[in-house]
């Protein structure tokens, strides 16, 4: 399918000036059209106060090519949608955000403009790193077991031992990294072009994965305490990098302070922070697990304790001496949801409330598996770990053939679709949200919670072609700590493996998990890439291209256009409808022939990416 010759708008910059409006302005929304297309007329459906309404659209310009309309949206709610209608001869046409529709189709797809502020503008540059902190750096330098005084719970492990996958000890298994072992490896991080580091939990806990903290009132000891991450923010700072943080606002651990209260003295206000029941064990647990009790924003006072004002957890780690510049929120689609409650989205304006006072520039990232669009809209999460959006379906494009990788918690192996159906479910989901949220979702391939994006592709050369569609697709580049040296893992559990430090620095007689240098070096590079174009890190999305072998998408803004040309495997090449005067190779080693009816891209004889300036 060769979608180059059809309408399209997005929210960038060509179509809809850059800034957050307010109630009441009037915004200007274009749409390009094929000079190939036969409109005799062009509409914006709006929706104001519930109610349809369709606003006339004007030509604003044309030439050979294409037609320019433009129509004016008053932005009279706090989220205005809107899509396009088409008058052509044998009927009317729909453009949303999923393509181009003759039919009538949902409002769930229609474009959107919003008052809510976006993420901090730094997120448009900014590609972050996810570390797990037991299993990335030892500032001991000692490869054997963990020694020392150690919690109870903990099953100490070598450097260089296989994580357990699932069963016993899957939680309890001790690497024993901490965060002056994080602060050691800055140089790696930069060396690789990242600018933000993403740690998982730092409280106290009794597990490996600190999910299920013991007290938000301080750092782990066993990561090194309070003065360790003030000193390992305050090194990431003065290299003009970010960090944030993971907060569980869904539950604490059964451990926590707070809960041992609350066990202990139900008159305390502490009690009635969590949900309890009749049934063994006594209270709600985290999708039934006794170890992860619940929290209950009916209760007077846990907000402000937890996510509301100066005082609270979220406010106090985004000041000095700790200084974080933002939070995730781990499983933030359950949060404040039980039954028949539903404070979600009062608990996430909090937090966003919370942290513009304590931090303008802090990001609010969501943890949501599924479709997060009710929840993104709102005004409280800037964005999400994008799964459903990008992981996802990307996985099914370059997954390996024959794999049999269950699919992120289905029962049933990850499917192998081709380019049109990845590119649809990306569609489907992007098209339920602004683009403000769009241009800042984390795009991820794969992360502590998933299998390794090496284990699902398989190869090298599909590894490029998924590392090429996570640095030029709109959105935040999220890189899992490892995956930039392709190592493995079938499950979460499995794949959070150490970093192999002795083969990254080349030591003779390593230990622990292959390296792969040409690995790192393809990340290297495709970040690099990102970060000299404009148009791939604020550019729009126009794809031009789905095949079952290869896909193709324009990245464009007022000043550049780049053409980004992905196959899983071998492929002959298309000719694309694109406009363009001549192309430059910024990636890969295919070819690109302009003609007088658009571009020539030259196949392949495997997986391959290639991306092109054109003008």
């Amino acid at each position: 399918m060769t979608s180059s010759g059809l309408p399209h708008h997005d929210g960038s910059e060509l179509y809809v000036a850059r800034g957050t409006p307010r109630l009441g302005d009037v915004v200007p929304v274009r749409v390009r059209v094929p000079a190939s297309r036969t409109e005799r007329g062009v509409w914006v459906r709006v929706v104001r106060d519930g109610e349809p309404r369709l606003v006339p659209a004007r030509l604003d310009r044309g030439d050979e090519h294409e037609r320019w309309y433009v129509a004016d949206v008053l932005v009279h709610n706090p989220v205005t949608s809107y899509r396009f209608l088409l008058d052509e001869p044998g009927g009317y046409r729909w453009l949303d955000g999923r393509g181009l529709h003759a039919r009538d189709v949902t409002d769930a797809g229609d474009f959107r403009l919003t008052v809510h502020e976006p993420a901090p503008r730094w997120l448009d540059d900014a590609v972050v790193y996810q570390v797990f902190p037991d299993r990335f750096a030892r500032s001991s330098g000692h490869t054997g077991p963990p020694t020392g005084p150690l919690p109870d719970w903990a099953l100490p492990a070598a450097w260089s031992d296989e994580p357990i996958g699932a069963g016993p000890g899957v939680a309890q298994q001790l690497y024993g990294g901490d965060l002056a072992g994080i602060e050691a490896r800055l140089d790696h991080l930069q060396r690789l072009g990242v600018d933000t580091l993403y740690l998982t939990p730092v409280f106290p806990a009794r597990s490996n994965h600190r999910y299920d903290a013991t007290s938000f009132a301080h750092v782990d000891p066993l990561l090194g305490g309070d003065a360790a991450l003030a000193s390992l923010a305050g090194a990431v700072h003065a290299r003009g990098m970010r960090v944030v943080g993971d907060l569980t606002t869904n539950h604490t651990g059964a451990g926590h302070d707070w809960f041992t209260r609350a066990q202990s003295d139900p008159t305390s206000d502490e009690a009635q922070f969590y949900y309890w029941t009749e049934d063994p064990p006594g209270y709600v647990g985290w999708l039934g697990h006794a170890s992860l009790p619940k929290l209950n924003y009916n209760a007077a006072g846990l907000a402000r304790r937890l996510v509301e004002g100066p005082d609270s957890v979220v406010a106090r780690y985004l000041e000095p001496p700790f200084a974080l510049d933002g939070w995730r929120i781990d499983v933030a689609n359950m949060t404040g949801r039980h039954a028949a409650d539903d404070h979600t989205h009062a608990v996430a304006r909090a937090i966003r409330t919370t942290m513009a006072q304590a931090n303008p520039s802090a990001v609010l990232v969501s943890e949501h598996f599924h479709d997060a669009a009710a929840d993104l809209v709102v005004g409280g999460w800037h964005t999400n770990m994008n799964y459903s959006a990008f992981t996802r379906p990307v996985w099914t494009w370059v997954v390996e053939p024959g794999s049999t990788l269950p699919f992120m918690g289905l029962p049933v192996p990850v499917p192998r679709s081709g380019g049109a159906a990845m590119v649809a479910t990306m569609r489907d989901f992007d098209s339920t949200v602004p683009w403000s949220v769009t241009r800042h979702q984390w795009n991820l391939l794969g992360s502590h919670d998933t299998a390794r994006i090496r284990t699902v592709a398989g190869s090298r050369e599909r590894v490029e072609v998924a590392v090429a569609l996570l640095a030029t697709y709109p959105g935040t580049p999220v890189v899992w700590a490892g995956d930039e040296g392709g190592l493995t893992g079938v499950n979460g559990e499995h794949g959070r493996v150490p970093m192999p430090w002795d083969r990254i620095d080349g030591r003779p007689g390593a230990q622990g998990a292959p390296w792969d240098v040409e690995t790192f070096e393809t990340y290297r590079e495709l970040i690099a890439l990102r970060r000299s174009s404009r148009a791939l890190r604020e550019g729009g999305l126009r794809w031009v291209l789905a095949e079952d072998d290869a896909v193709a998408y324009l990245r464009e803004t007022a000043d550049e256009r780049v053409l980004v040309v992905l196959a899983r495997d071998a492929w002959p090449g298309a000719r694309l409808a694109v406009t363009a005067r001549a192309a430059e190779r910024l990636h890969g080693d295919g070819s690109v022939t302009l003609t007088p009816a658009g571009l020539v891209v030259g196949g392949s004889r495997g997986p391959s990416a290639q991306v092109w300036r054109l003008s």
